[in-house]
This record gives structure tokens, C-alpha cells and sequence, in this order.
């Protein structure tokens, strides 16, 4: 019952309420992401596949500016992440605004973190299986390493979290990651701005 009805229900309420509470946060956040972005806006949007691998609108506050090379090329992203944006990364106030994406049925607020779309061809068969629930805004995986683990790793939490989904363990992810948070804790991989791409192999 509480992985088909009440877990939906909590998430609902709650992420309602954080964004009503967080509102201000919210805001402040915004414009300063305005200012050191440079009118490259204070959005970042991307499809992602969600529970069943559907396909859906993550959002999330952008934390690089549009700065390109001399032939048209963005830079890498080292190079267009600014100071505000490192920031805003490492209180993990980035994800924020995927609340919008949990009151819409999207995501959840915990659950298997929603990866590029690029990656599904190269999932082995239970590796697929992270999309049987809904993804979330934190998750075992973000728990246990976040972006300092490798893939394979990363996957292999997110098929025990399907398998073992409670409303004990939701509580559980949920109080580690407050503490991920304030702590600061697997923001990046071996110093990158982001973590580094799956291949199907790593």
C-alpha cells in the first residue's frame, strides 16, 4: 500500500509544502543565478525517463553560463560553471526545483536519481529495472557515494532500493541526505564539474 498509494500522497503534500516554505530560498536563489549567468537564464530543463521510461521535463536551477568558443562551441563545463553556481551546487540547491517535477507526478522525492536519455540503449536488462518506480530527487545511491561511485555502482543501489522500497527506508535516505547536504558530501567526481559519462561499461 505504501509504494502504490501513500508514498505518491506524502510526496504530493510534502513537496507542496517545502515549496510554499522555501519559497523565499527559492527566489534569492533565482536572482543571483540572473546576475552571475549572464542572461543565460536561471533554468536548466532536460527530457529524462521516469517510471516505465517515460520520458519527462526535469528542471533544475542553471548553474553555468551559455559562454562558447570561437567557433560557436560551449565550453566545457568546468569552464561555464560560475562561482554562484558552485554554490548553489554544493548546498545541493540545484535540485530545487525538481519539487515542481514531484507535485506533477514525475518524480518522487526519493527514488533512483533520473539519468540522461542517452543512457537507456546501454542498460543491461537489470539495469532497466531502476525505471519500475518513480525517480527521485535523492536516492540510495546519493546516500551512499553520489557522484564519487561509479555507474555500475550507482545502478546496482538503485535496483536494491526497487527491491527493498518501504516507507522505513524513504525516512531513512531522506535523514541521510540532510546530512549528505550539510556536510557537502559527493557534490562532484575527482574534482569535475559533473560527473563523467556512462559508456555501458563503467
Amino acid at each position: 500500500m505504501y509504494k502504490n498509494f501513500i508514498k505518491r500522497l506524502l510526496d504530493f503534500c510534502i513537496a507542496l509544502m517545502a515549496l510554499l516554505c522555501l519559497s523565499p530560498l527559492l527566489l534569492l536563489t533565482m536572482l543571483l543565478l540572473a546576475v552571475a549567468n549572464e542572461g543565460a537564464g536561471v533554468f536548466f530543463t532536460q527530457e529524462r525517463p521516469g517510471k516505465g521510461e517515460r520520458l519527462f521535463r526535469l528542471i533544475k536551477f542553471k548553474t553555468m553560463n551559455d559562454k562558447r568558443d570561437k567557433n560557436g562551441n560551449l565550453l566545457p563545463d568546468k569552464d561555464r560553471i560560475t562561482g554562484t553556481g558552485r554554490m548553489v551546487r554544493s548546498l545541493s540547491l540545484d535540485e530545487l526545483p525538481q519539487l515542481l517535477n514531484v507535485i506533477k507526478g514525475d518524480m518522487s522525492l526519493i527514488g533512483p536519481r533520473p539519468l540522461l536519455t542517452r543512457y537507456l540503449p546501454l542498460y543491461s536488462a537489470e539495469q532497466h529495472r531502476r525505471h519500475e518506480v518513480r525517480p527521485g530527487i535523492t536516492g540510495w545511491a546519493q546516500v551512499n557515494g553520489r557522484n564519487t561511485i561509479t555507474h555500475t555502482k550507482k545502478f546496482e543501489y538503485d535496483v536494491w532500493y526497487v527491491d527493498h522500497l518501504s516507507f522505513r527506508l524513504d525516512v531513512k535516505i531522506f535523514l541521510l541526505t540532510i546530512k549528505k547536504v550539510f556536510v557537502r558530501e559527493g557534490i562532484s567526481a575527482n574534482e569535475q564539474a559533473t560527473a563523467p559519462y556512462f559508456d555501458g561499461t563503467n
